[in-house]
């Protein structure tokens, strides 16, 4: 039997309040830049990953680098990680590694709802992203590379140690919801039923229900029709 490691997600919020309910429909809303802010998911994974797909949607206007999505263990601070460098760019690192892909014709968009999905598979190492549904030309890093269990996930801030090391200057502002951790490669098809709200069943982390404590200024709020 596979031992259960605690699995913290941690994300950004209001000081100690803890809660376990359903966010469907509803956002997190991080205000304001900052280099405090945990809020710990409690969860349990029977093994390390070996592939995994991270799901969620994300609206800001910052036009600096930012975090959205952080994976810690002992092993790397940056055991894999959703990092967005430039308004055209996002990253994923994994074990400490990274690739990054360019987002075509956004420099001159309007701030809009992105939907962003990252896959990584040990066997391959093969990595690809999707925003919006379009999938970005597939690369590759980590080839062998085993997940550990043991984790601190972190959404809004930029870990440089295990839970803690925040920079404020990576922090995101803006608004997250529908945040989902899948532990293997979604299909395109799969793709698409995360963009209409009908996510496969099998994640690892549900955005519905959550259970998160909240730590510092991050708002939850009813998500408005008008901002999809």
């Amino acid at each position: 039997m596979a031992i259960l490691h605690t699995l913290l997600v941690v994300l950004v919020g209001s000081l100690g309040t803890l809660a376990s309910r359903g966010l469907e429909r509803k956002i997190f809303i991080f205000p304001e830049a900052s280099n405090t802010a945990p809020a710990v998911l409690r969860t349990a994974l029977q093994q390390p990953l070996t592939s995994f797909t991270v799901c969620l949607r994300s609206y800001t206007d910052l036009n600096r680098a930012y975090s959205l999505f952080s994976y810690t263990s002992g092993k790397s601070d940056n055991e894999f990680t959703i990092f967005k460098p430039k308004p055209d760019q996002y990253s994923l690192f994994v074990g400490g590694s990274i690739v990054t892909f360019s987002v075509v014709d956004y420099l001159n968009s309007k701030p809009h709802w992105e939907n962003i999905c990252m896959s990584w598979e040990s066997a391959t190492g093969i990595v690809q992203g999707w925003v919006n549904s379009q999938g970005m030309p597939r690369k590759g890093m980590k080839q062998g590379y085993t997940i550990s269990s043991d984790a601190s996930i972190i959404l809004g801030q930029q870990q440089n140690s295990f839970g803690d090391g925040f920079d404020i200057n990576q922090s995101f502002v803006g608004e997250i919801t529908d945040v989902y951790l899948w532990g293997r490669v979604l299909s395109q098809e799969e793709m698409d039923l995360f963009r209409n709200r009908k996510p496969p069943s099998d994640y690892l982390i549900d955005w519905q229900p959550l259970n998160y404590e909240i730590n510092d200024y991050v708002v939850v709020k009813p998500l408005f029709s008008s901002n999809m």
